[in-house]
C-alpha cells in the first residue's frame, strides 16, 4: 500500500467509520482520503474526475466500492486508520447478518421466479439497455424477480427502480461479474411510464426565453457513460440565468433523476427515436 503519510487535521476529532460509511463522507472529513483510498485499487482513480465524484461519491459506500475495486471494507480500514478514521465492528457483524439475510433470500426463490436479462453484449455494442430493461420490470408478476447481469454495479438504475417501488440486492460473482435482483417491495405502487415522450409544452416559450443565454453541447457521438458526464460537467460551470440545450440520440432517463436530485429543471422535445433535444436550467 505505499509508504504514504497524511497528517490528520488538528481541529477535526476522530470518525467512526463502517461498511456503510459512503466516500464523499470521508473525502470531507479529510481531503487525503481520496488518494489513500485510491491506493486500494486502480478502479478508483476515476475518483479523481470531479464529476464522477460528485456523481458516485455520495451514493457508494465502502461495502460498494470494495466491490467494485476487488478489495475488502478491512482494506479501507486500515488504511484511512492514520487520517483519524476509527472502524465500528460492532455495525461490521450487522452488515454480516444482513448480507446472509439477503443470499438466503435469493436462494428462497424459485428458479422459475427468476426472471435473467444479460445486458452485457448490449452495452458492449454502446447501445442503451434501459428501455428493455423497463419493460421487463413492467411484465413482472407477483412473486417474480428480475436478475439483471452486468459488468458493473448499476447504481443510477438502482436509484431509478427504487423509486418506482422496488429493493434490490447486489451479488459480485467476480470482478467482471455482478448480478443485481430487483423485486417489488410491500409498498409497491403500480410501475408508471419512466420515459417522457413528445414535446413538452412549454418548450418554445422556454426556448425564446433562453435565446441568447444558451450554451450548446451535442453528446450524440459520445460513447455511455461520456453523455451524462458531458452534461453533468457543463452543468458544473453553467452561470445563473443561463440554459443547457443537449443535443441527444435518446432521452436520458438516468441524467433525468439526477437532475431532479440537483434542482435543475428540464424540457424535452423528441424529434424522433433517434434525436432528442433537452433544455436544462435551473428557475
Amino acid at each position: 500500500m505505499g509508504d504514504m503519510r497524511y497528517e490528520n487535521f488538528e481541529n477535526k476529532k476522530e470518525m467512526q467509520i463502517n461498511s456503510k460509511t459512503k466516500i464523499a463522507d470521508l473525502i470531507k472529513f479529510h481531503p487525503d482520503a481520496l488518494e489513500a483510498i485510491i491506493t486500494l485499487s486502480p478502479d478508483f482513480k476515476k475518483l479523481r474526475n470531479p464529476v464522477l465524484r460528485k456523481l458516485m461519491a455520495g451514493r457508494t459506500s465502502i461495502a460498494m466500492a470494495s466491490k467494485i475495486g476487488g478489495c475488502k471494507p478491512e482494506d479501507f480500514f486500515e488504511i484511512l486508520k492514520p487520517l483519524g478514521f476509527v472502524s465500528d465492528n460492532s455495525v461490521q457483524e450487522q452488515d454480516l447478518v444482513l448480507r446472509k439475510s439477503l443470499k438466503e433470500f435469493v436462494k428462497d426463490i424459485e428458479t422459475a421466479h427468476i426472471i435473467p436479462l444479460d445486458v452485457r453484449a448490449m452495452l458492449a455494442e454502446g447501445n442503451d439497455p434501459l428501455k428493455l430493461i423497463q419493460r421487463h420490470i413492467k411484465e413482472l408478476k407477483e412473486g417474480q424477480v428480475l436478475k439483471i447481469i452486468n459488468t458493473f454495479e448499476p447504481t443510477p438504475l438502482i436509484k431509478l427502480l427504487e423509486k418506482q417501488g422496488f429493493d434490490s440486492y447486489v451479488d459480485l460473482i467476480e470482478k467482471n461479474l455482478i448480478e443485481t435482483y430487483f423485486y417489488r417491495n410491500k409498498q409497491a405502487e403500480r410501475i408508471q411510464q419512466a420515459t417522457p415522450e413528445g414535446v413538452d409544452a412549454d418548450w418554445n416559450q422556454l426556448l425564446k426565453q433562453y435565446e441568447n443565454r444558451m450554451i450548446k453541447v451535442d453528446v450524440r457521438h459520445l460513447e455511455m457513460p461520456a453523455p451524462m458526464m458531458t452534461i453533468l460537467s457543463e452543468l458544473e460551470k453553467l452561470e445563473h440565468g443561463k440554459a443547457l440545450f443537449v443535443h441527444h440520440k435518446r432521452i436520458p432517463v438516468f441524467l433525468l433523476s439526477e437532475l431532479k436530485d440537483r434542482d435543475f429543471e428540464y424540457r424535452i422535445n423528441e424529434i424522433s427515436a433517434n434525436e432528442v433535444f433537452l433544455l436544462i436550467f435551473k428557475k
